[in-house]
């Protein structure tokens, strides 16, 4: 599988197989090379969802370095708030309607991705279900939730008087990811 980012630049028809054209102008790189190589001319499945930078590794040392603070203040395992934490950010969860006979089975599957990987249940309006809210881990956050998580844990150790960073450092944290990971 290739993975490559770029732009969306034109959708054009052939009225002769009235197949469609959809042009895309990619970065340049070897993964792009790669993929021409290994697929030209092959039938392919084309998957296409806007870019999205991931969350940067210092953010994340650093939201863990303030669940640490907040887990010694509190008395509380880190585990606990960093999993009430994820609870809080939004965006971040799939509701899946689940057989009741299945709901235990795919809530400790689900788990086992991670410590944040979490489930909730609610009530369904169809007999014989149960509505699964699945929770991502921040494993697999953006720099906007990752942003949302590092807000909700700093706010958490301001009320506790835990000395955080300021707002432009957590912001520099966040946009290291694009210069040393991206």
């Amino acid at each position: 599988m290739h993975e490559l980012t770029g732009k969306i630049t034109g959708l054009s028809k052939d009225y002769v197989t009235d197949g469609a054209f959809l042009t895309l102008c990619i970065k340049e790189s070897p993964a792009a090379k790669a993929c021409v190589d290994d697929l030209y001319g092959k039938d392919i499945s084309v998957k296409i969802s806007q870019y999205r930078e991931r969350r940067s590794n210092d953010a994340n040392a650093y939201c863990w370095v303030l669940i640490g603070k907040l887990a010694e203040k509190l008395n509380i395992p880190r585990d606990e708030i960093y999993r009430d934490a994820i609870k809080q950010i939004g965006g971040n969860y799939e509701v899946v309607c689940t057989m009741d006979d299945a709901v235990d089975k795919l809530c400790r599957g689900w788990s086992k991705n991670g410590i944040g990987w979490q489930t909730d249940t609610m009530p369904s309006k169809i007999k014989g279900c149960t509505n699964v809210l699945l929770y991502y881990g921040s494993s697999t956050y953006d720099t906007a939730q990752m942003s949302r998580l590092v807000s909700i844990v700093q706010a958490a150790c301001d009320e506790q008087g835990i000395s955080t960073k300021t707002p432009d450092e957590i912001a520099n944290l966040l946009s290291l990811w694009g210069e040393n990971n991206g």
